[in-house]
């Protein structure tokens, strides 16, 4: 009789720990289908920075409860289009996408929003769409940095090019502007002005050998970024002319900083990418709770047929006098990285 009660114990524990079991695999189950889902699409990663932004952000959703299918449609419109298709079949609590084309994207805005899902866009604004967010940095104030630089370095009444970004990317004419209303008030000729499609560089440096003779009338270069003056400084290197001609960019890539110290770049400009990645972390999650984007940083603004949320961060102007202090002491790069071709004059 006792070893019939002893087997009876036993199974009723044994049934009771399948229970238990049973109940924490149900319970993980369920953690796991209210995890925030976010889809991210970018333009591509051939600019610098935007593999920085994607790591920062995703390990700051994940952080925060959150994960992130990362998608690459490598400058193609079309492609961008399907991946935000995918991400709604998905069933995407949040869309962050890094636009291609600023006006070629409101009908897959608005099949997001009427699927309920929130739509952010990162760095780069989509123009008559009701999204939820835009976020950058004050891309006019970028144009008035590179200016101002050139202003700093004696440019007043010369002339300048402008080799600028992609004609379908809305930051463009926000830099333009902030540029040209710095160059007028200092009475610099602007000798020329073309835009780089799809932000390829090569075009600015095909620029430089078919119009040599505009080139040398020019006293500075604005680049629409650095990786565009990556191909232009060679360009001039050629003819002689690096160093001479004053360059300037945006986004502190690494060669970038390496030509400010070497002296063939006069300046850059920084834009803390894990302040701006962080930040829209943060946003994605809040709205995919239902929750208010909130903080002092938060305006609205008009992108044609809406009125906004708005975050735009303040960028910062690098050049040789403070890159040890932005760059290095940041950790954005490393001294020796950025005083690698020049190490006689790399800071102890």
């Amino acid at each position: 009789m006792r070893k019939v009660f002893v087997w009876i114990l036993c199974l009723m524990l044994a049934l009771t720990g399948c229970s238990s079991a049973d109940n924490n695999d149900a319970a993980m189950d369920t953690q796991e289908e209210e995890k925030i889902q976010i889809g991210m699409s970018f333009d591509s990663f051939v600019i610098e920075r935007w593999q920085r932004d994607r790591d920062v952000f995703v390990s700051t959703a994940k952080e925060l409860g959150a994960e992130v299918n990362v998608q690459n449609a490598n400058g193609d419109l079309e492609e961008q289009k399907k991946q935000i298709d995918y991400f709604i079949q998905k069933g995407m609590d949040v869309i962050v996408i890094i636009c291609i084309d600023s006006d070629g994207l409101k009908e897959s805005v608005e099949k997001a929003k009427e699927a309920g899902i929130k739509v952010i866009a990162y760095d780069r604004l989509i123009t008559d769409s009701d999204i939820d967010l835009y976020i950058t940095f004050d891309n006019t104030m970028v144009g008035s940095m590179m200016a101002e630089a050139l202003i700093d370095n004696g440019i007043t009444g010369g002339s300048v090019l402008m080799l600028g970004g992609s004609p379908t990317d809305s930051n463009v004419p926000l830099v333009e502007a902030g540029f040209t209303e710095v160059m007028n008030k200092n009475h610099v000729r602007i000798l020329d002005s073309i835009h780089t499609v799809g932000w390829r560089a090569e075009i600015a440096a095909d620029y430089i050998y078919e119009n040599i003779d505009v080139v040398t009338e020019a006293d500075a270069i604005m680049c629409g970024n650095d990786n565009i003056a990556s191909r232009v400084v060679p360009a001039l290197a050629e003819k002689r002319l690096a160093g001479k001609i004053l360059v300037v960019g945006q986004d502190a890539d690494l060669e970038a900083c390496q030509r400010i110290v070497e002296g063939t770049q006069v300046m850059t400009v920084y834009k803390p990418v894990e302040k701006l990645a962080q930040r829209a972390a943060e946003c994605a999650v809040a709205l995919a709770k239902g929750e208010e984007i909130s903080g002092e940083d938060v305006t609205t603004m008009e992108n044609g047929e809406y009125m906004v949320p708005y975050v735009g961060l303040e960028p910062v102007s690098v050049t040789e006098k403070n890159i040890n202090e932005v760059i290095i002491n940041s950790g954005f790069h490393l001294k020796e990285d950025v005083y690698l071709n020049v190490p006689e004059k790399m800071p102890e």
